[in-house]
């Protein structure tokens, strides 16, 4: 590829996608800043806050499956512009609301807009760039995206100091809707050639390897962004006993940790499929690190509060590692079906983790509008537990699989270990990966 030619792909693909990806993490995590706005003029209680901020999670998920088969056959350009349309429509509502089912419905139209935000630009890298770039400009994609992020704290703030919540959201409903515009002005059409390779969904959602690593992602992934998208700001003043201005600091560098940590896994996963080390190696490394810093948290561990909660935003956007997982799972063709199930899986948890904190807080009394600080160990404990137990499970089939890699690095290298399953570190005697001479699936 030419450096001009890269350079108007980037111009012209890229950025587009990239910038609705960025309106999808700003709608997704904006409801953390503006909670408190949202609890005085609608007075909604926290379980309430948190089946309406999560709903977005719920309807994002539900819509994966038939947006990656969309994206799969008529292309991210004509999806991404459509469904752009309607989050432009839903954060209108959004403005106007005033009661609970209407925002409901409003973030619920918002969340199916925004919902092949990312999957689409993914797909739109898998088409149009070099096959050995895509994690890297994955990396990229999700970086420029997570921006949102950066945006829904302390430039957010700073524009409700002189404009109301409702009106920042018609300000939104206009961008919105003038990028749908943009990217099916600006896109070009590419021709997805077809493949003789299975491609329906029971590929995916039959393959061995996929379900050993996808409840770890949904479980990490999926609990960070309900944490980072809701829950953080609650704990930050009711235990951490931060205010107003301490708060929104605190919420800026976690969304710059956030938007950081795209760019540092997508260098990452770059790097290390270049020396023959799978991504996977990298997702476990992820969930080991995300879990210690949830139990710094729930053991109240004397460390400053920004270190696990940087790890918590992090981890957000290990959706770069999991994608590249994916790509080397399965073909282009069939890259919209695959990341929309991922996205099933890690949106479907992010609901069920945000809703689910939200109903188990409430089981306490507020003390001055303020939980103790047992409801938050109790509700981030249950998480804990789960993505501990989607570790194991992921983890049991490299026992003997590591043993062999070990050994091999160490002693010999067998010259007819084929490369895919060599960069995965997995050998013959891994049962989990390797298929039978009679496996259809295979």
């Amino acid at each position: 590829m030419q450096i001009s030619g890269a350079w108007r792909l980037t111009g012209r693909v890229f950025l587009p996608f990239a910038l609705g990806y960025y309106l999808s993490y700003l709608f997704r995590t904006i409801n953390a800043l503006i909670a408190s706005h949202l609890s005085s003029d609608t007075r909604l209680g926290t379980a309430d806050l948190g089946l309406l901020t999560s709903v977005y999670f719920l309807v994002f998920a539900t819509a994966q499956i038939p947006i990656g088969i969309l994206l799969d056959r008529f292309g991210p350009r004509r999806v991404q512009s459509v469904l752009l349309l309607l989050a432009a429509m839903g954060a209108g509502l959004f403005a106007i609301s005033t009661s609970f089912l209407s925002l409901l419905i409003a973030r619920a139209m918002i969340g199916l807009g925004v919902a092949a935000a990312l999957t689409a630009g993914l797909k739109s890298i898998i088409l149009w760039f070099p096959r050995e770039r895509v994690a890297l400009l994955n990396g990229y994609m999700i970086m420029l995206g997570s921006l949102g992020a950066v945006t829904a704290t302390a430039p957010v703030e700073h524009l409700l100091a002189w404009m109301g919540w409702r009106q920042l959201f018609e300000v939104l409903a206009a961008a919105t809707g003038a990028t749908a515009i943009l990217i099916y002005v600006v896109v070009p059409e590419r021709g997805i050639v077809p493949s003789t390779a299975r491609t329906t969904l029971s590929s995916v959602f039959g393959d061995r390897r996929f379900w050993r690593m996808a409840p770890l992602s949904a479980t990490c992934v999926g609990s960070a962004w309900s944490l980072q998208g809701l829950w953080a700001s609650p704990w930050l003043t009711d235990v951490e006993g931060l205010d107003r201005a301490s708060l929104v600091g605190q919420l800026f560098m976690m969304s710059i940790v956030l938007s950081a940590g795209a760019w540092l896994f997508g260098m990452t996963v770059h790097h290390i499929k270049r020396r023959g080390i799978g991504a996977e190696t990298i997702l476990a490394l992820v969930a080991v690190l995300f879990i210690a810093a949830e139990l710094s948290l729930i053991l109240r561990a004397p460390l400053p509060s920004i270190l696990p909660w940087s790890v918590v935003a992090i981890v957000g956007t290990a959706t770069v590692v999991s994608f590249a997982v994916i790509a080397d799972y399965f073909p282009p063709e069939l890259a919209g079906r695959a990341n929309g199930a991922l996205n099933v899986l890690q949106f479907g948890w992010a609901f069920l983790a945000q809703y689910a904190t939200g109903l188990i807080l409430e089981q306490w009394s507020a003390n001055d509008g303020h939980r103790p600080v047992q409801a938050y160990q109790v509700a981030f404990g249950l998480n804990l537990a789960l993505q501990s137990a989607t570790l194991v499970w992921f983890a049991l089939p490299w026992r003997r699989s590591i043993a062999s890699w070990m050994s091999s690095f160490l002693f010999f290298k067998p010259a007819d270990v084929p490369y895919a399953i060599e960069s995965a570190g997995l050998y013959e005697d891994s049962v989990i990966l390797l298929p039978s001479d009679d496996d259809a699936e295979w």
